[in-house]
């Protein structure tokens, strides 16, 4: 029952689901903190492309993520230029996608779903559309409201991660292990300490604090500040490089992973690539190997066909990302296959004595012992 057309036709239902990527060219700036703009061009040109076959009880939908009152601002006005009024000859809505990559069609049926309104009527037709196929729990609210769940979901993972990464520099300072810091920590009922690690990635987690940055800087310096630590922790990485390596001119270096996360072939906005190429601009020769994703074409990045490729003339071995893959390699047969004998653990995934027994000498982000 999928036919797929160039252009909108006329139909009951509307959902808008394109890109909100930032502008690449210009950025805010507010009290010399610069932040990033959202480019919502794909959502106005889809939202203008609806207006032609717009007609009286139709729903539309906006499900891309995008800054709070997007909704009532931006695509209310657009198709209120059909003659029909929002919420009386129409019904509008907000309805965050929320899904994990490699998991979007059990998601998209088991997950929870918000579905804002413009009115209480909006919000109803909505619910009545994701019931003939969503099984869990729908909540009805305002299309703010839920604009700003998606975001809150987001941001707050991200903040919480800048805190664990910078505890992670605070342990190196006072030759602490951060590992087992949060471990101990998260001991206490109501402490959850996220863990530390290259950066933060993803098209959400990375992406969607920035949207609460721009429609309100000066009321969101903490969020902004989480953004800038979780962007300059693959500096922090490639500091423990050359804590490892020394200058990295002319080093080689085996990077495993490219992925924003583990066990997922998604690339975008992932630390990892920042830090192949913050490396590369020091001089070393960085081979990585993402088994995910073998046949990844990145600028810049020198993908390996294979491990063994990666590993060939290393220097180092830099774990970048927590491939239950990676976390099960046996140090004594990667031993075997290199003669780097230095190894960067950036996520935990590695039992250090373990590796040190193979041979290698074993240097972690957030340990400085």
């Amino acid at each position: 029952n999928l036919t797929i057309s160039p252009k909108p036709e006329e139909t009951d239902a509307f959902l808008i689901a394109v890109p909100t990527p930032f502008y690449e060219d210009k950025q805010g700036e507010y009290e010399g903190r610069k932040y990033r703009l959202a480019d919502m061009r794909a959502v106005v040109s889809a939202t203008e492309a609806i207006l032609p076959c717009l007609r009286e009880g139709n729903l539309v939908i906006l499900e891309s993520t995008s800054p709070p009152r997007t909704t009532v601002d931006l695509i209310k006005p657009i198709l209120e230029r059909s003659g029909l009024k929002a919420g009386v000859d129409f019904h509008l809505c907000y309805s965050p996608e929320r899904v994990l990559p490699g998991q979007i069609l059990r998601e998209l049926i088991e997950n929870a779903r918000v579905v804002g309104g413009i009115t209480p009527e909006s919000a109803k037709a909505g619910h009545d559309l994701y019931a003939t196929f969503v099984k869990g729990e729908i909540i009805e609210t305002d299309a703010t409201t839920a604009e700003m769940v998606k975001l809150m979901e987001n941001t707050t993972r991200d903040v919480n991660i800048a805190i664990a990464n910078e505890f992670a520099r605070l342990a190196e300072k006072f030759g602490v292990d951060v590992w087992e810091a949060i471990q101990l920590a998260n001991l206490h009922p109501r402490i959850n300490i996220l863990n530390p690690g290259p950066g933060v990635g993803g098209h959400c987690i990375s992406v969607d604090p920035w949207f609460f940055v721009e429609t309100a800087p000066e009321l969101t310096p903490l969020i902004y500040h989480a953004r800038q630590v979780n962007d300059e922790q693959p500096h922090f990485v490639v500091e423990k490089v050359r804590q490892a390596l020394g200058s990295l001119e002319g080093k080689r270096i085996a990077a495993l992973g490219l992925a924003y996360k583990p066990d997922v072939d998604d690339l975008r906005e992932s630390p990892a690539t920042e830090v192949v190429h913050l490396m590369q601009k020091e001089g070393a020769q960085v081979k990585v190997w993402e088994p995910f994703k073998p046949e990844a074409q990145i600028k810049g990045v020198d993908m390996a066909t294979d491990l063994e490729s990666a590993l060939a003339g290393a220097d180092l071995l830099l774990l970048l990302v927590k491939h239950t893959e990676f976390v099960n390699f046996n140090p004594s047969e990667i031993a075997a296959k290199t003669e780097a004998r230095l190894v960067l653990d950036c996520v935990n995934g590695w039992d250090a004595d373990q590796w040190s027994n193979a041979g290698f000498k074993v240097y972690r982000l957030g340990v400085n012992r």
